[in-house]
């Protein structure tokens, strides 16, 4: 397979994957505002700017933080190359780069999304209908990779396809877990009370694993329980754990076909095994943020050396 084709493939499903996580962040975020004063849902809407890795570029533009300046800043900003409008435009120029190896049924799929989102957020989109935006991104996301999944060989492209999106996922959990105490709590006196509650409880949310999360533990809410969740449960499909044990199999795929392993393949195998012998209460003692801030940079380099290790910019 030309690397050419492989980069395509690849960051296809990461624009994918970063669309519809930044529509779960608009979702949580909105959630959040509409039960808050309008002095704390401007320091919500600012927490999910700085989840989205926005804030800078966003007060290029803008100087306070209203729930309408914020979403449409995340779902329709020209000039913003993280907005939803312009990552599906990115999804869709890659499919276009690369329909000589995908299937029919994705390209259709990922056609029809870009004309749906386009057309929804062509216009700003107020109160009454950013429920229905962030709805339709999640939905068109969803019908893209169903495309993927039901049409597409188990080969190179799916495991590129399919390793570009867990990547982009690990990096996303990640990210919300590492900005909870560092932007959401206004104090470390906070933690503990109803408060660092409610905004664990809204961090599963974001990840779509509040049902998931209480029907495996009760109902029972607390920071410890959460994080081991969404970071070491294997069966959960957000969770690091699953997200890096994904990736490890899609790399041993490409390493049966193409019949070699490469760097790539070491570091994968290193650092999933590192999540298997850990456990949370050795994450707590290292400390929550220092894990997180290590996965991140480990995550990082597992996608530079699939970029390195199969020429994508051949």
């Amino acid at each position: 397979m030309l690397g050419r084709s492989a980069n395509g493939v690849f960051w296809m499903f990461r624009y994918l994957e970063r669309a519809e996580n930044c529509a779960r962040l608009l979702d949580t975020g909105f959630r959040m505002a509409l039960t808050s004063d309008s002095i704390t849902a401007e320091q919500e809407w600012s927490s999910v700017l700085e989840t989205a890795g926005m804030t800078e570029s966003y007060l290029e533009k803008n100087g306070t933080f209203t729930g309408l300046q914020v979403w449409n800043y995340m779902l329709r900003e020209k000039d913003n190359p993280n907005s939803i409008r312009s990552l599906i435009g990115q999804v869709r120029t890659n499919a276009r780069a690369v329909r000589n190896v995908i299937t029919a049924e994705l390209w259709l799929a990922v056609n029809e999304s870009y004309l749906q989102v386009n057309e929804l957020l062509s216009r700003p989109v107020t109160q009454a209908n950013l429920g229905d935006a962030i709805a339709a991104v999640k939905r068109e996301a969803t019908l893209v990779r169903g495309a993927m999944d039901g049409s597409m060989l188990r080969n190179d492209i799916y495991n590129f396809g399919r390793i570009g999106s867990f990547v982009e996922r690990a990096d996303n959990t990640a990210r919300i877990l590492d900005v909870k105490y560092y932007v959401l709590l206004p104090s470390l006196s906070y933690v503990g009370s109803s408060l660092d509650n409610v905004q664990w409880e809204t961090i599963l949310r974001s990840l779509g694993a509040e049902r998931a999360y209480r029907w495996l533990n009760a109902g029972q809410m607390d920071a410890k329980g959460i994080a081991d969740f969404l970071i070491l449960d294997g069966r959960f499909p957000r969770s690091l754990a699953f997200c890096h044990a994904k990736i490890r199999s899609n790399l041993a795929s490409l390493a049966l076909q193409y019949g070699e392993e490469l760097y790539a393949h070491e570091l994968i195998r290193k650092f999933d095994m590192r999540l298997h012998d850990t456990d949370i209460d050795s994450i707590f003692e290292q400390g929550l943020h220092e894990f997180l801030s290590d996965f991140i940079a480990d995550n990082s380099e597992i996608a530079h050396a699939v970029e390195t290790d199969y020429r994508f910019a051949d």
